[in-house]
């Protein structure tokens, strides 16, 4: 009776691990999952603009910055060149060329400075210092004429590289033109109306149509050839 009583408990122990290790291979089958090729998580990313992105620092409309410029500021702007430049009216030469009379002069021809091959090569695509290319010059030297042996850091602001050119323009080139103001961009179509202006109203039934007469009051007069009327007389 005893050893019947124990193949019973002993039958029944040996059942239970048979189940157990059947379930486990069973659960392992139907949840099994085949390993990832890459290692790592997969992180969805929205791509959207750049909404924080500066906007381009292109030139300014010099018929407008350059005559209510402050040359003054310039000047003084230019006291951290002068370690490097001379800017006598003799062109004195020093570290770097004599800049006397820079604005619209061309590039890589002052007399008697030994330019670097980076500014040759410059000066054969560019026939002058225009302002155009003097803000993007002195905004950084060294990324806009690569390989140039000036390592001025340059200067990131773009009012003082304005009130710089106005003041270079001032010692030896009053007489390089400054281009009338650009135009006044027309309203687009569909535009509201201008302050004070009445609703547009269409012709009675019938009646003939008139022709509207422009307004002249207000209209900009575009500036030629002006020059700044800050004090500190331009050298002749």
């Amino acid at each position: 009776m005893a050893d019947l009583t124990f193949n019973k408990i002993a039958g029944a122990t040996l059942a239970t691990g048979l189940l157990i290790f059947g379930l486990q291979n069973l659960t392992s089958l139907v949840f099994e999952k085949a390993p990832p090729a890459k290692p790592g998580y997969a992180i969805a990313v929205q791509e959207t603009a750049d909404e924080g992105a500066a906007p381009a620092d292109v030139p300014p409309d010099w018929g407008t910055v350059l005559p209510t410029a402050d040359v003054a500021a310039g000047q003084t702007i230019t006291s951290k060149c002068q370690s490097c430049h001379a800017f006598d009216a003799a062109g004195t030469n020093a570290i770097g060329p004599g800049l006397f009379g820079v604005v619209g002069r061309a590039p890589g021809t002052h007399a008697g400075y030994a330019y670097d091959s980076a500014m040759q090569d410059f000066a054969k695509t560019h026939t002058a210092w225009t302002y155009d290319l003097l803000y993007q010059f002195l905004k950084s030297p060294g990324q806009f004429i690569p390989g140039t042996k000036m390592t001025f850091v340059g200067l990131p602001e773009a009012k003082d590289r304005i009130n710089v050119i106005a003041y270079l323009r001032s010692n030896g080139s009053p007489s390089f033109p400054i281009p009338a103001p650009a135009p006044a961009k027309a309203p687009s179509s569909g535009a509201p109306n201008p302050a004070g202006a009445g609703p547009a109203t269409a012709p009675a039934k019938g009646a003939a149509p008139t022709a509207a007469t422009p307004t002249t009051t207000g209209a900009p007069v575009p500036a030629t050839n002006a020059t700044s009327s800050h004090t500190g007389a331009e050298p002749g």
